[in-house]
């Protein structure tokens, strides 16, 4: 049994799927369960990262974890794997812990996760996405009203790669026995890409002429308080605009684990055009 947290997300919700279509006994952990939320056949489990002990009942009879990182008490969360008997957990973490600086927020928080997991006892393998493709959907109240996208960093090229991917790579690791215990992989996508050219390509997928407006510094970090702690807003600027790390480099691991490419965005935005209509 595999389980997977975060299984209603980009990331999670497309490995659940993955593994069902291969057969592959399948748990998805939930907050609250919601009858209709998963197709037939996967089982669901409640429970709260944020609160370990709340794991033991998901955890029975798990032999594999698919895991987020970036919550308060990781180390209790792989006490909780460990103690279940769990064989080999596959960490969500981000390439930023690659070349970015420590004392940044968003860097830290994934360094602890990834120390959590190597000290936890249990094989690991870490997982090191770009900048997700999937975060164009938080383009979609501004498309709701117009055709006009303004956003932060439009001059931050990131090399985005599909959540499928990343689910494809994690299904492949959680299921390949201890082939990759110990690895971790650096994931992107096949180009980097700045906003406006991601928001040219859904226009043509759409159908729309969308534009793109960057928005200025002062009034994104304004806009970004609103949903994230300080540290944090000050982290992506670190990050994005203060050039503390690079994204745009496009890496081979999606297309050496998976003897194919890395999806496109075009892909991306056809598959998800619906969600934009």
């Amino acid at each position: 049994m595999i389980l997977v947290t975060g299984a209603t997300g980009n990331v999670g919700g497309e490995l659940v799927r993955q593994l069902a279509a291969a057969r592959q006994p399948v748990r998805a952990l939930v907050r609250t369960a919601v009858p209709g939320a998963f197709p037939a056949g996967i089982e669901l489990a409640t429970g709260d990262l944020d609160q370990p002990a709340s794991l033991a009942a998901a955890l029975a009879g798990v032999r594999g974890v698919f895991l987020l990182g970036g919550h308060r008490d990781m180390p209790g969360v792989l006490a909780q794997f460990r103690d279940a008997g769990v064989a080999h957990v596959a960490l969500l973490s981000s390439r930023s812990v690659i070349g970015g600086q420590p004392g940044n927020a968003i860097v830290d928080m994934w360094l602890a996760a990834e120390s959590a997991v190597h000290a936890s006892g249990v094989a690991w393998t870490v997982l090191q996405p770009s900048g997700f493709m999937s975060n164009a959907l938080r383009w979609l109240p501004q498309l709701r009203t117009g055709d006009v996208v303004r956003a932060p960093f439009g001059d931050a090229a990131i090399a985005a790669i599909d959540p499928h991917d990343i689910a494809a790579v994690a299904a492949l690791v959680l299921t390949a026995g201890a082939a990759h215990a110990g690895r971790s992989y650096p994931l992107t996508g096949p180009r980097a890409w700045l906003p406006r050219d991601q928001l040219a390509v859904l226009a043509a997928v759409l159908g729309r002429p969308l534009r793109f407006e960057p928005q200025p510094d002062a009034e994104a970090r304004l806009a970004m308080a609103r949903s994230f702690p300080p540290a944090f807003v000050d982290a992506m600027f670190r990050l994005f605009v203060g050039g503390e790390f690079d994204d745009a480099t496009v890496l081979p691991a999606v297309e050496q684990l998976l003897g194919r490419p890395p999806r496109s965005f075009e892909a991306w935005a056809r598959d998800h055009a619906a969600a934009f209509r």
